[in-house]
C-alpha cells in the first residue's frame, strides 16, 4: 500500500525510502549495537533506511532529549524506534513526538506514551530463569551477590525483582549484597571489586543484569585470583565465548539483533497500513555450555527473523 510520509510533498515522498529514526540509550552495550544492525538490515529489506540517534554519554536523558528535538526540527522521520534513556525523564519528549504525529515503536524499556507496539521480553521471567539456573548449579546452597543496572531502566528494575523473587524461593541461598554496574563492563568490574571487598571469600555466585557487567565481574574475579559462578543476560557473542571457555556459567537470550529487525518491520508495516500487535515478547531462553554455539555466529551473518513465524507462530 503506497503511503505519503508526513510533511513531504507527495511526488517527492513516493520516490524516497522510508526514514526510520532509531533512538537507543547507549552506544557501548553490544546489544544496542546489534539492535541498530538488525533495524538497518530489516528496514533496507523493506525499502527503508535507518537514522541512528545514540547519546555519546550512555543513558543520558538530557542528551537523548536534545537528539529527539533535533530530529523533530531537522529530519521529521516517518517513524521512530525508541528506547528511553530514562523512562520517566523521557515522558515529555515522547509526548512531543506524539503531538507531532510520528508513529513510535518502543523496544527494550517500556514507558508511558502512545506507541504502535513494544518489542522486548518478560524481564522478570528472564531474570528468574537466570537465577534459577545459577541456583541449580549451586545445588540450592550458597551465597550470592547481584550486580544491577541503572534504576532509570525498567529492564534493570524488573530483572532485579525477578532475581529476588527466585532467590526468595530457595532458603539455602543467601543474598549477601548488591552493587550498581550501570549496564557497562567497567561498571560491572567496579561493582565486583566493591562486593569482593565487602564480602571477601564468601561469594559463591554472581548474578548480573546484563552481559557487559557479567564480563566486568569476571575481569575483577580473575584479577584477584577468585572464582565464583557468574550468570549474565543478553546473549552477547563475548558472553557465549566465555561460556564455551568455562568462565561464564550462563546468560539469557535477549537478542538485540532480532528485536531491532522486528521493531523496524513493525514500524514499516504500520506505515503501510498493515496490522501490528501491541507487543511482541521474545521467549526467555538460557544459554549454557550445551547450546552456546548458536550464539557464536557474528551478528552481521545472522538471518533476519521471520515476522509470521514469531508474531503468528
Amino acid at each position: 500500500m503506497p503511503i505519503t510520509p508526513r510533511g513531504d510533498d507527495p511526488s517527492q515522498a513516493a520516490s524516497r525510502p522510508l526514514r526510520i529514526a532509531v533512538f537507543t540509550k547507549n552506544g557501548e552495550n553490544p546489544n544496542y549495537q546489534a539492535f541498530l544492525l538488525g533495524a538497518e538490515r530489516a528496514a533496507a529489506a523493506l525499502g527503508g533506511v535507518t537514522l541512528p540517534h545514540v547519546p555519546s554519554t550512555p543513558d543520558d536523558p538530557v542528551e537523548q532529549t536534545a537528539l529527539v528535538r533535533r530530529a523533530l526540527r531537522e529530519t521529521r522521520p516517518d517513524a521512530i524506534l525508541f528506547a528511553p534513556a530514562d523512562d520517566r525523564a523521557m515522558e515529555g519528549p515522547v509526548a512531543e513526538l506524539n503531538v507531532a504525529g510520528i508513529p513510535l515503536v518502543g523496544f527494550v524499556n517500556r514507558m508511558r506514551g502512545r506507541f504502535v507496539s513494544f518489542i522486548g521480553a518478560d524481564d522478570v521471567a528472564m531474570a528468574r530463569a537466570a537465577a534459577g539456573y545459577l541456583i541449580a548449579a549451586l545445588r540450592g546452597e550458597g551465597r550470592v551477590v547481584l550486580i544491577e543496572g541503572p534504576e532509570t531502566a525498567p529492564t534493570s528494575r524488573d530483572r532485579g525483582r525477578g532475581f529476588r523473587e527466585e532467590i526468595a524461593c530457595h532458603p539455602g541461598i543467601t543474598l549477601l549484597g548488591t552493587a550498581p554496574g550501570r549496564y557497562l563492563r567497567r561498571g560491572g568490574y567496579e561493582a565486583m571489586r566493591a562486593l569482593l571487598a565487602a564480602h571477601g571469600p564468601r561469594i559463591d555466585g554472581v548474578i548480573a543484569t546484563n552481559d557487559s557487567m557479567a564480563l566486568g565481574a569476571l575481569d575483577a574475579l580473575a584479577e584477584q585470583g577468585r572464582r565464583a559462578l557468574v550468570v549474565g543476560n543478553n546473549g552477547a557473542i563475548e558472553a557465549a565465548q566465555a561460556i564455551g571457555e568455562g568462565r561464564l556459567l550462563a546468560t539469557m537470550d535477549y537478542d538485540g539483533f532480532k528485536m531491532g529487525a522486528l521493531a523496524a518491520m513493525a514500524a514499516i508495516r504500520h506505515l503501510r497500513g498493515l496490522l501490528v500487535p501491541a507487543e511482541i515478547l521474545l521467549p526467555a531462553q538460557v544459554i549454557h555450555r550445551g547450546n552456546h554455539a548458536a550464539w557464536l555466529v557474528p551478528v552481521a551473518e545472522r538471518p533476519l527473523p521471520d515476522w509470521d513465524a514469531i508474531v503468528l507462530g
